[in-house]
């Protein structure tokens, strides 16, 4: 049980102290897509803690859990485990965790039901604006073209009834580079299926408030998902272009006023785009990506470490 005890511990300081130390790091608005895979990595390890602690102490508390996890073993690697002697509150915790594990995947369902039900009423909304012409069936348009005064460009999930909306407005004050660079912005977002994590960041966050990693990655996800998008726009039509575009799409929302809505964005986002910093070099970049993939396998790597002592 002492491992169990040593993931909960791993697990703890890693949700409280990894979101402080990405937050100050001044690197992530430089590499947003290295950014993401850093959060996805830090929860990952949360969740693998908690995982893997729960099947432990299961393991402590029922001989048919422990037969069952330990079937392949030998049996100096159960001894080295230290498993019969867990105590009666090992079932109690293997319990809590197993409800914690429950409450997850009931957020999780929650989070895409609510987004479903968003994005029945936007396509209700948008067919009522624009029917559809006869023979036309949901998954057909692509790209959808409406009327309306408000420059707007905007994606729509939904798998195979997915849509880039486009209003006149839009087409009215973007020239054409403009515009190929904000579809590619969107579509930038549908390829990467950034609204995925975006539900994951949500229901984690909603079902433990209290929670740091949970609640950083909630914050920080939706910017870096916008930066990200912005990048592979700006590969293709240059850093200038999708910055003026996004200045025209935005100009009338009041964004770039004395007194901006809260959290504005845009502004940032435009700063960052005419500013060109230029990426990180390809060791550094390297060097976190191997140390992201590190904490999500140190879990693992702490769970296995007794049977493969026992082993050698």
């Amino acid at each position: 049980m002492v491992i169990a005890l040593a993931l909960l511990v791993l697990g703890g300081l890693t949700a409280a102290l990894a979101p402080r130390l990405l937050r100050r790091a001044a690197w992530p608005d430089r590499e947003p897509v290295l950014a993401l895979l850093v959060w996805q990595c830090l929860v990952a390890a949360v969740l693998l803690c908690c995982l893997l602690a729960m099947l432990l102490s299961a393991a402590a508390a029922w001989y048919g859990v422990r037969r069952s996890v330990f079937a392949p073993a030998p049996g100096g690697v159960v001894a080295a485990y230290g498993l019969p002697g867990g105590g009666p509150w090992a079932g109690a915790l293997a319990v809590a965790l197993a409800g914690g594990g429950a409450w997850t995947g009931l957020m999780f369902a929650r989070e895409l039901r609510e987004a479903r039900a968003g994005r029945r009423r936007q396509r209700a909304r948008l067919r009522a604006r624009a029917p559809r012409l006869p023979g036309e069936e949901p998954g057909d348009v692509r790209l959808l073209v409406l009327e309306g005064e408000r420059a707007g460009v905007w994606w729509l999930p939904g798998g195979p009834a997915a849509q880039l909306v486009v209003t006149t407005g839009a087409l009215r004050r973007l020239r054409r580079r403009q515009l190929d660079a904000v579809l590619a912005h969107e579509q930038g977002h549908s390829r990467a299926r950034h609204h995925w994590l975006v539900y994951c960041a949500g229901a984690l966050a909603t079902g433990f408030p209290g929670v740091p990693v949970f609640a950083g990655f909630r914050d920080e996800v939706h910017r870096l998902c916008e930066l990200a998008a912005d990048d592979v726009a700006s590969r293709r039509f240059g850093r200038l272009t999708i910055a003026t575009a996004l200045v025209e799409l935005n100009e009338e929302r009041g964004v770039f006023g004395p007194c901006p809505p809260r959290p504005a964005q845009v502004p940032q986002r435009v700063d960052r785009l005419l500013a060109q910093v230029p990426r990180l070099p390809w060791q550094t970049r390297l060097g976190v990506t191997a140390t992201a993939a590190l904490v999500a396998a140190v879990p693992v790597l702490v769970t296995f470490a007794p049977g493969l002592s026992a082993l050698g």
